[in-house]
């Protein structure tokens, strides 16, 4: 992996930590939109994390590809995962 792995580790390990955070907030039977929001605030976090992780790839990876004239088969995984984001 070619991102940032400091700052995507910091982002996963708050992640991990806001999932357990949620999973007490449903132990304790909180307001259900409470626990909303933060499955929301989580899942930011989370988009944050492929953000910089598609930066990443997208910097050297994809890069490469195209120095090397193998660009087809890198603009197919883009494509795959906007097809994913767009679910």
């Amino acid at each position: 992996m070619k991102a940032d792995q400091e700052k995507v580790n910091r982002l996963l390990k708050t992640a991990r930590g806001q999932i357990d955070g949620i999973l007490k907030m449903v132990e304790e039977e909180r307001y259900c939109i409470d626990v909303f929001n933060q499955v929301l605030a989580t899942r930011s976090l989370l988009n944050s994390v492929n953000k910089e992780i598609l930066h990443g790839h997208m910097e050297h990876c994809v890069k490469q590809a195209f120095a090397e004239g193998k660009e087809s088969e890198k603009i197919e995984e883009i494509l795959a995962i906007m097809d994913k984001l767009a679910k």
